[in-house]
């Protein structure tokens, strides 16, 4: 084994990610030893919405969302020129895409904050479980996020010089123990403090009912210290027993110390408020015109509408002024959306004494002006807009954008069998297994979407399977692919729909598999629609299903708080 490997490896497959010379020379004997592979040659995004119809931004503006698809939980923090933000991943893997951007309107993600196996164990745990909310602070130079690992560790404090990466290991937060969503506040006099939701003093009084707690924090030390006080009991009055307050930021804005947090949970309640003091530890007054976002209320009838924004975060620009980033989602029915929990960008009114985002009863624009920040060119790949995306597998790793379900735990795929490929290796695991199934997503990130993949060779095992997969969660999927069956070659298209069915799912359609050449598969996603298709070579598209239903991997019915992916998959059939 070459040097670079045995220093990457430790413990943990660290180059599995790269794709390379690593990645094969670790293979080890399992129960899939004498499984094939499959080779895909490219694949193909491209979507479009309705809401964009006639939207034709000007120099002077920009296209909302920002980051569309499942992009939850944003938080953005500024080096000098440079803007950084993540957002939460769950229990995918690669996990915290860390985005870069000048402009706050074109962001490119730069890596991911979780790209080694051993910093975070998923386990087999829901894909809506693992890593939470995640902050993102800079200051002298040290680049912290902070985060929670859902029943995977707690909270966790990780730190990088280049945002880029390497992040450091978890250094774990015990003191936070029960809490979520830490938050990280640098005083200008030096001193830091770590706010998070956490479980109320005493006997919690409804479901739903949180505090927002506040501890001294040690950077040097990278610890927590001191007492832990409540800032916030229940929410911004008590007397409606509010829920879910949660999301925690602390800014400074001249004497004053504003708490921004969400409340309301993360549906269609959701939304922002704020508090304010003269310390940072307290004590907190409600600002008498809360909460200062939210969609709640407004006709559900509307054109293209956007709801259950909150989980903002504040920025403040040279020029003095503030924008927030949050979240929000664009549903086609009623409150049915597959993809995910958005990343959207509005600037902060501070024309009274305190901050607001959006007035009461106003939705949130599509379209607006641009922050006053040099014009940078568009993002590559694009993330707004209606646009296409083809990834050609020819680059050394695999783009960033690129997720898995937990973490790897053996090398199961790589850019350098086949050159300008990608070739996964059939493995037992499947897409309903709550593991690490030889399948790679890429979002769904418009309501109108199409994924292709090419498929160089069927596979040749009696059971095996391969193809394109449109997936919510280990639960909720559809997975269209050439099999063989019996000795015949087919090609066919499995659904799971819900945890009550089997985990390998069921199949709905078949087709037999004739013609020569590579196999094309195709799915396409028209709001709560799916259509399937394949084709032979250069021979026209087949339509296998129409009309399927798409409802079925929305957030409303499979629950969680992850969007639809779209990837290629390979699943060996049981041994003879």
């Amino acid at each position: 084994m070459s040097r670079l490997c045995k220093r990457s490896v430790g413990p943990v497959l660290a180059l599995i990610l790269a794709g390379g010379v690593c990645g094969a020379a670790l293979a080890r004997p399992n129960d899939d030893a004498l499984a094939g592979t499959a080779v895909f040659e490219r694949f193909v995004y491209r979507g479009g919405d309705p809401a964009h119809e006639g939207l034709r931004p000007r120099p002077d503006q920009y296209l909302n969302p920002i980051l569309q698809g499942f992009y939850p939980d944003p938080s953005i923090t500024r080096a000098g020129d440079d803007y950084y933000l993540v957002t939460s991943t769950f229990s995918y893997f690669p996990g915290i895409p860390v985005f870069h951007s000048r402009d706050l309107v074109n962001w490119t993600q730069i890596g991911n904050a979780i790209d080694r196996p051993g910093q975070l164990d998923f386990g087999k745990l829901g894909l809506s479980r693992g890593v939470f909310a995640p902050t993102i602070e800079h200051r002298d130079g040290v680049f912290y996020i902070l985060n929670t690992c859902v029943d995977c560790g707690g909270n966790f404090l990780i730190t990088a010089s280049d945002p880029a990466g390497p992040w450091s290991d978890p250094v774990w937060l015990p003191d936070l123990e029960g809490g979520i969503d830490p938050g990280l506040f640098f005083d200008e006099d030096g001193s830091a403090w770590i706010v998070n939701n956490g479980p109320p003093e005493g006997t919690p009084r409804y479901d739903g009912h949180r505090a927002i707690w506040i501890q001294r924090f040690d950077p040097a030390g990278r610890k927590t210290f001191g007492p832990r006080t409540v800032l916030v009991d229940g929410g911004v009055d008590p007397s409606t027993r509010p829920i879910w307050i949660e999301g925690p930021h602390i800014i400074r804005r001249g004497d004053w110390y504003y708490l921004v947090c969400a409340e309301g949970g993360t549906a269609e309640g959701h939304s922002q408020v704020v508090l304010r003091s003269r310390r940072p530890d307290g004590p907190y007054e409600a600002s008498p015109d809360n909460p200062i976002l939210t969609q709640r209320g407004l006709p559900r009838d509307r054109t293209h509408p956007v709801t259950s924004a909150g989980h903002a975060d504040l920025v403040q620009l040279p020029d003095g002024s503030w924008w927030a980033t949050f979240l929000a989602v664009r549903p086609y029915g009623d409150d049915l959306y597959n993809t995910g929990r958005e990343t959207f960008l509005l600037p902060v009114d501070w024309s009274g004494d305190w901050p607001r985002i959006l007035e009461p009863g106003r939705a949130i624009p599509y379209l607006a002006a641009r922050p006053n920040l040099p014009r940078r060119p568009s993002a590559v790949p694009p993330t707004s807009g209606d646009f296409q995306v083809v990834d050609e597998f020819d680059g050394a790793r695999l783009a960033p954008s690129w997720m898995m379900m937990r973490n790897p735990r053996d090398p199961w795929f790589d850019l350098t069998s086949h050159p300008g490929a990608l070739t996964l290796r059939m493995r037992s695991e499947g897409l309903g297994d709550n593991a690490n199934p030889s399948f790679l997503g890429r979002r769904q990130q418009h309501q109108h979407a199409t994924a292709e993949t090419i498929l160089r060779d069927i596979p040749a095992r009696e059971g095996d399977r391969a193809g394109l997969a449109v997936l919510q969660s280990d639960d909720y999927w559809y997975a269209l692919g050439a099999v063989r069956r019996d000795g015949r070659a087919l090609i066919e298209l499995r659904r799971r729909r819900g945890a009550e069915t089997d985990s390998a799912g069921e199949v709905i359609a078949t087709a037999p598999l004739g013609g020569e050449g590579p196999v094309r598969f195709r799915i396409a996603a028209r709001a709560g629609a799916y259509d399937f298709a394949w084709a032979r070579g250069e021979g026209p598209w087949t339509t296998l299903l129409e009309g399927a239903d798409g409802e079925m991997l929305s957030t409303r019915v499979a629950g969680g708080f992850v969007g639809a992916v779209f990837g290629p998959f390979a699943q060996a059939g049981p041994p003879p």
